[in-house]
């Protein structure tokens, strides 16, 4: 948090900064490794932690067993329904798609700034998720092209469209197809950077409110502090909601590659 003359920058949270010096180049590109590298990293070892703790397959599973089967599963399920059988090869990428964003959205709601170490949200960079979503569109077009070859372009001709509409209706399908990855990036993106803007905003007002007197107390920092409580819980559920989104726009693009639908 970053604070000058009592004002709190809700803007600050978002800084890319390097962790080990700045003096890391190569080839003239800096390489520097930054809070958002550490943070994917932690990210990566919470899930491998959480996966390798619930893949001991006892007779009678533990929670934390039951924890990783029920996501696997749920990930399976939504596959299936959204593409059919064939949905089942890619449900290992969807499923790791899903975790990631999922542990980089509830890691960067963590209270670690009481122990000094300020949470990074990765997810809240279009960097971030712009290249999630480019992964996805190419894996998209790679199925869709080796799969049915030039034949994929049927896609953007809906069945039954009238022979002189099929020019207009083939570009706006077209362009529709192609603007996916930025939406489906930026939807991400702005979800969890608008939510911890306002988190940090509720925030500055109750911790510059406290220092107001008690009838600032009264009127701006309860009620700013009970209003932050619950953004807060709301925020946890976008975090879910977020991840649940980009998997299943992501099944359902695949779906279009694989069915033509």
């Amino acid at each position: 948090m970053a604070a000058e003359s009592g004002k709190i920058d809700p803007m600050h949270q978002f800084l890319i900064e390097p962790m080990f010096g700045k003096d890391w180049a190569i080839a003239g590109h800096n390489i520097a490794f930054t809070n958002s590298a550490m943070w994917m990293v932690v990210t990566l070892i919470a899930l491998w932690v959480f996966m390798l703790g619930g893949m001991k397959r006892e007779l009678i599973p533990g929670r934390w067993q039951v924890a990783v089967e029920g996501f696997i599963g749920f990930i399976t399920d939504m596959m299936r329904t959204s593409i059919g059988p064939e949905g089942r090869k890619f449900t290992p990428y969807v499923f790791s798609l899903f975790m990631f964003i999922l542990i980089s959205n509830v890691m960067g709601m963590m209270p670690t700034g009481i122990f000094g170490v300020h949470p990074f949200t990765v997810t809240s960079h279009l960097t971030i998720t712009g290249v999630l979503a480019i992964l996805s569109f190419s894996i998209v077009l790679i199925v869709g092209f080796g799969r049915h070859g030039f034949h994929f372009f049927s896609l953007f001709v809906p069945h039954g469209t009238p022979g002189y509409m099929i020019p207009l209706i083939f570009l706006i399908e077209l362009f529709s197809f192609m603007i996916r990855p930025f939406s489906l990036g930026l939807r991400l993106f702005v979800a969890m950077t608008a939510g911890h803007i306002l988190m940090k905003v509720l925030a500055g007002f109750v911790i510059n409110g406290i220092h107001a007197g008690a009838l600032t107390i009264a009127i701006v920092t309860i009620p700013s502090f009970v209003l932050m409580i619950g953004i807060t819980l709301l925020e946890l559920l976008v975090c879910a909601i977020q991840a649940y989104v980009f998997a299943l726009l992501t099944s359902l693009y695949l779906n279009d590659a694989i069915n033509l639908h």
